[in-house]
């Protein structure tokens, strides 16, 4: 008989499935922040208003922490103190320019006019770089799984992007501010690291574009018809967090985002409510105390108030106390409300890239932030 030689084989390797897309959760508690955010507040009306560098840091610490992305929070190690040296250093730059434009405009009042033109411009210029600057400041102090982000890229060369990108929004009436974010953010992304794991941005204008061209016909009629706009604001908002998010790539990781449309338009017609209530409110007392000084025989003109005292004292606390009030209700719906919101709707793929990262990186200055701080120009 015939002996047949047979060699066993291997069975065919299984195949090893992809990882399943991480969905971040978010711990914190909605009250330990109320309470954060009302004694923030209060300490702010105490200090007329330098406590606030204190208030972003724990708030920016609160939302940090209570991230937790596969298992792990990411941490926010910025201090307060940084960011008040920061702003001192800023205004002592900054108040020689307004000193200076002041008195060239009383030698030259005919020219004021004109001469606001290159002063705005300058500072929309500098805007943008302390945008760019402190955007590398609050980078360089996040930290996930020991590991910090950060960021290089130059201030004044995205300062120049803006600038030439917001020209072409003005001689397009705006049709062109999609590719405007679009590219800007690409600056920002393509220069923002964790650690060896270099950033980039695939989102394009045309996709934002399609999605909101219909405002630009829309947004001219909301303008006279108060309900109308809120709304339109927040579809825009939540339209542009899930464009924005769907682009962001770091090294193969990737941000997918489901946010529906009117996600947040409860949160925006919120802080409206609590604005107008309080605003209400404060509105009634005034007008109380007025009543109360009127039939005491006191002359209630705004010439008289002056010399009120009492009364004077109830409006300038009673203001100070709406804007507070109203800062609240503004951090705990559109920072910590609107953070959850958005986080609830990510999945994050590749992110078995950052296993292996090595860490790189240096601290940035604060300086950036506190230009942000005193142009108005701060960001989350």
């Amino acid at each position: 008989m015939n002996q047949l030689a047979w060699t066993p084989t291997d069975p065919p390797p299984i195949p090893i499935p992809p990882p399943l897309p991480v969905s971040p959760q978010f711990t914190g508690d909605r009250r330990g922040f109320f309470d954060l955010v009302a004694r923030g507040a209060g300490l702010e009306l105490v200090t007329l208003g330098f406590y606030r560098f204190w208030l972003v840091t724990d708030v920016r610490r609160h939302l940090w922490a209570n991230t937790v992305v596969d298992g792990d929070a990411a941490e926010y190690t910025g201090r307060g103190r940084e960011l008040l040296i920061g702003f001192l250093i800023a205004m002592a730059i900054l108040m020689p320019i307004y000193l200076g434009y002041f008195l060239i405009g009383i030698e030259a009042e005919r020219w004021q006019a004109l001469a606001s033109f290159p002063l705005i411009a300058a500072f929309y210029v500098f805007g943008q770089f302390a945008i760019y600057r402190a955007r590398r400041y609050r980078l360089t102090r996040t930290i996930w799984r020991g590991v910090r982000f950060w960021m290089d890229g130059s201030g004044w060369a995205y300062a120049a992007r803006a600038t030439l990108w917001g020209v072409l929004a003005i001689l397009t009436l705006g049709i062109a501010m999609p590719w405007r974010a679009a590219a800007l953010e690409r600056y920002k992304m393509r220069h923002s690291w964790y650690g060896d794991l270099q950033g980039d941005f695939e989102g394009r204008g045309w996709e934002l574009f399609k999605r909101i061209w219909w405002l630009w016909l829309v947004t001219p009629i909301a303008v006279f018809i108060f309900p109308l706009l809120p709304f339109l604001y927040a579809h825009y908002k939540s339209v542009e967090w899930r464009w924005w998010l769907n682009g962001i790539r770091l090294g193969d990781v990737q941000v997918q985002s489901n946010l529906e449309p009117s996600a947040l338009q409860g949160l925006y017609w919120k802080v409206i409510g609590w604005s107008m209530l309080l605003s209400t409110v404060f509105a009634a007392l005034l007008g109380a105390a007025g009543y109360t000084a009127k039939e005491m025989g006191a002359v209630v003109v705004p010439d008289a108030m002056l010399q009120n005292i009492p009364l004077l004292i109830v409006t300038i606390v009673g203001y100070l106390a709406l804007a507070l009030g109203i800062s609240v209700v503004t951090r705990l719906y559109l920072s910590r409300d609107l953070w959850v919101r958005v986080l609830a709707s990510i999945k994050l793929t590749g992110l078995e890239a950052t296993a292996n990262v090595t860490a790189r990186g240096d601290l940035a200055s604060a300086l950036g932030e506190g230009f942000a701080d005193g142009l108005d120009v701060g960001g989350f």
